[in-house]
């Protein structure tokens, strides 16, 4: 059995930086269960997924746009250093989680400090693997027909 769209399937994968360093890594007492069509992984990573058959493993390499999108200066900003109060104490390389509504929906969004001045704080709102190429050892573990 070939995977094609609507198939349930069982998958293990591991995630690197072109530096090598591992962003995530999935395993097999943990695999991720995907339904293909649904969006539940990257389109590129469901046409890469497509055809492979149960046991099959392929390398899928994903430019920015992609992945987690380029990076964008627009989502660097500048916040006044009293707007974190006094539960943080703000220092660069730290990850903060924001909450944000859009479209009637709560998001949380991983804001990394880039510096801490006197009075203001640098914080970039890009996802942190945002602007990287993201390269995915995938392996099919399962598929399952789908409906």
């Amino acid at each position: 059995m070939k995977i094609e769209d609507k198939s349930v399937i069982s998958i293990i994968y591991t995630g690197k930086l072109d530096n090598g360093e591992v962003f995530i890594s999935v395993t097999r007492e943990k695999p991720l269960l995907v339904t293909m069509g649904n969006h539940d992984i990257p389109p590129s990573l469901e046409q890469a997924l497509l055809g492979m058959a149960t046991g099959e493993s392929k390398k899928v390499r994903l430019p920015p746009e992609e992945g987690f999108g380029p990076r964008r200066k627009e989502l660097l900003h500048s916040l006044s250093r009293t707007s974190f109060g006094d539960k943080i104490s703000p220092a660069p390389g730290m990850i903060l989680s924001q909450s944000i509504t859009k479209d009637g929906e709560e998001h949380k969004i991983p804001a990394t400090i880039l510096e801490v001045r006197e009075d203001t704080v640098l914080v970039d709102y890009n996802h942190p693997l945002a602007g990287h190429h993201l390269t995915y050892d995938l392996t099919v573990l399962e598929i399952m027909k789908g409906d």
